[in-house]
């Protein structure tokens, strides 16, 4: 699970350390015995403060309270106590996470209990560096249970009115210090119930299930809803607040974590205290859970090309190696012959070698035996027999899983279309545009854009292929931009959040631009298509570089509100994926196929997509 934490033992005396790790507590009615320093009764609301950070870190506290839920399974044990008797101040949390590490917790649920403790901020990483809030909480903690069957505080039902629609101030930089406005905004609102138990009844859930036992839901329905069940993610500056995540903390022998798809429901009442974790950020750790009813949601088909029209599609496919199992292949041939309807040209992202991860430093870079599992997978499921074109990379260079030698590459069907074919490209080679008599040609094809450019360390290079369909050239380029990895978080201390990863890819999108302008240079009315996994977004500075001037048009810009996404992260539906034209092509029609990325059984964690016209 994403929350799992290493165990910590901090400086305490021998008893602390055996209280901490063997999971001892003093007998019922006996106070535990505080250590050096001595101990200081202290309310919970003290501890959290008016801030993100407790005014109390470091110190030791006695702390009487209720016991609420525990976490008894993962490196990160340990049980949650809320205090009955809150103070009046809105900022302030009554609830806390009692650290145990590596040790079940001997309290339930409704035990009264005096913990002894000192208190800390956890940050999952190194504090000097992360993004990621910290979590108040005790460590070293000893404690001693008072009674036994106390009716537990009344959880905070979490309605569509009770959540800021703000996230944050804005600029806020580092937003630990300042003074919580749970009135006005969300991540303050949440941190002010830090620990406490909260409540959601009958949410629509707004993400698939994850590898990770996670949920998202929606406590703002009305907010940004996705024309299937989602939420749409449409700006920087217009964050989804209503997205709430939920983890378990019923052990999965007792019940198995569900599975469920964007649009389903969570039925009943769901209920525990919040935590912040760096992965989704405030979440609704449950130890009441509700069912999910299953909403019925319908993998997509597009329609298939008419005889008068070029079909391109995009499909990131996930890391596709020959060592994948026959399953993969077989489900993401099918998403090709049936969801795309058997497109004329693919551009395909994430192609690994021959061995895949399998492979570190072993000079293996190329990926026929991957093409051809995956042809033939096509061609087994109806599909037409697919040529494949693409350019090995250089060992270890374009990112991506250690050993995988990620790249790009396409796949075109040659009853319908020829590709043609120019020696000499080759990893390192660059691609031309050459003129002849007013009509574009490449030097080389396929062909990579500037290869040996700076903004592609690391990065997957583009991939340039010259068609002919009825007569008519087509030029595809073919893409994956860097990833966002280094990005902070939305839900993040820092605000707003810092996005280094972005740079990068403006420049990527800037030297694919200035291809396309040396080829319309060339022929104003020539036929463009740049397609690929671009890692960003249609309002980001990465898609006004390829789009200044509208000399290429985003198609996902066409489409409506509601329909603007081919990926889903943290309950957000949002698009990396994107399908870029020129002015040449006539009769355009474009459609987003939504067959993975809604789902918890996927082929890929992408939505594919494709445009059909007639070329001019």
């Amino acid at each position: 699970m994403s929350s799992q934490r290493r165990a910590r033992i901090t400086g305490s005396t021998v008893l602390t350390v055996l209280v901490a790790t063997l999971g001892v507590s003093a007998a019922p009615g006996v106070a535990a015995e505080p250590n050096s320093p001595e101990a200081v009764p202290t309310p919970v609301h003290e501890i959290q403060g008016t801030t993100r950070l407790s005014p109390l870190e470091g110190e030791r506290v006695s702390v009487e309270a209720v016991v609420t839920a525990t976490r008894t399974f993962g490196s990160s044990r340990g049980f949650w106590v809320q205090d009955p008797r809150p103070d009046d101040d809105p900022r302030t949390s009554e609830g806390l996470f009692v650290f145990t590490g590596r040790t079940t917790p001997d309290v339930a649920p409704g035990d009264a209990v005096t913990v002894v403790g000192t208190v800390a901020e956890y940050y999952p990483g190194d504090p000097a560096t992360t993004a990621a809030q910290s979590t108040t909480e005790l460590v070293d903690a000893e404690w001693t249970v008072t009674a036994r069957g106390t009716r537990p505080p009344e959880a905070l039902a979490i309605g569509p009115d009770t959540v800021p629609d703000a996230l944050t101030a804005s600029p806020g930089g580092n937003i630990e210090a300042a003074p919580l406005r749970p009135d006005v905004y969300a991540l303050d609102f949440w941190e002010a119930h830090e620990g406490e138990l909260v409540s959601v009844v009958d949410v629509r859930l707004v993400g698939p299930s994850t590898d990770y036992d996670e949920l998202y839901v929606t406590t703002k329905p009305a907010q940004n809803p996705s024309a299937r069940g989602g939420t749409v993610y449409h700006g920087y500056d217009r964050p989804n607040t209503g997205i709430l995540k939920i983890e378990s903390l019923i052990p999965f022998s007792q019940r198995p974590f569900p599975t469920a798809d964007t649009g389903d429901t969570l039925t009943g009442v769901t209920s525990g205290p919040v935590e912040y974790d760096s992965y989704g950020g405030y979440t609704l750790m449950a130890n009441v859970l509700g069912e999910v009813k299953d909403n019925g949601l319908e993998r997509e088909v597009t329609r298939a090309q008419r005889p008068g029209e070029l079909a391109v599609a995009t499909y990131n496919v996930e890391n596709l190696s020959a060592v994948d199992g026959e399953e993969k292949f077989a489900r993401l041939a099918e998403g090709v012959v049936r969801n795309l309807a058997a497109p004329d040209i693919v551009t395909l992202e994430e192609i690994q070698d021959d061995n895949g991860t399998e492979g570190v430093g072993d000079g293996v870079v190329s990926a026929d035996e991957t093409l051809r599992r995956f042809t033939d997978a096509i061609e087994a499921a109806g599909g037409p027999r697919y040529e494949w074109r693409q350019i090995d990379p250089v060992e270890g260079a374009d990112g991506g899983q250690p050993g995988g030698n990620i790249r790009v590459g396409f796949l075109f069907n040659p009853e319908r279309v020829r590709f043609v074919d120019r020696e000499g490209g080759d990893a390192t080679t660059a691609v031309k545009v050459e003129g002849d008599r007013r009509k574009a040609r490449l030097s080389v094809s396929p062909g990579r854009i500037t290869p040996g450019h700076s903004a592609w360390l690391d990065s997957r290079k583009p991939l340039v292929g010259e068609f002919v369909f009825r007569g008519r050239t087509v030029f595809v380029v073919a893409n994956h931009f860097a990833s966002k990895g280094g990005d902070q978080p939305v839900h993040g201390r820092f605000q707003p959040p810092a996005r280094p990863s972005e740079q990068q890819r403006i420049e990527q999108a800037g030297l694919v631009r200035d291809f396309v302008d040396e080829l319309l240079s060339v022929d104003r009315k020539a036929n463009v298509v740049v397609a690929g996994d671009l890692n960003d977004f249609p309002f980001s500075p990465t898609l006004r570089e390829l789009t200044r001037g509208g000399e290429l048009r985003s198609l996902m810009d066409t489409l409506p509100p509601s329909e603007r996404y081919s990926y889903v992260y943290e309950g957000n539906s949002q698009v990396l994926d994107h399908v870029l034209i020129s002015g040449g092509p006539r009769r355009v029609s474009y459609d987003v196929v939504h067959i993975n990325a809604e789902f918890a059984d996927q082929a890929s964690d992408h939505d594919p997509q494709l445009v059909r016209f007639v070329p001019r």
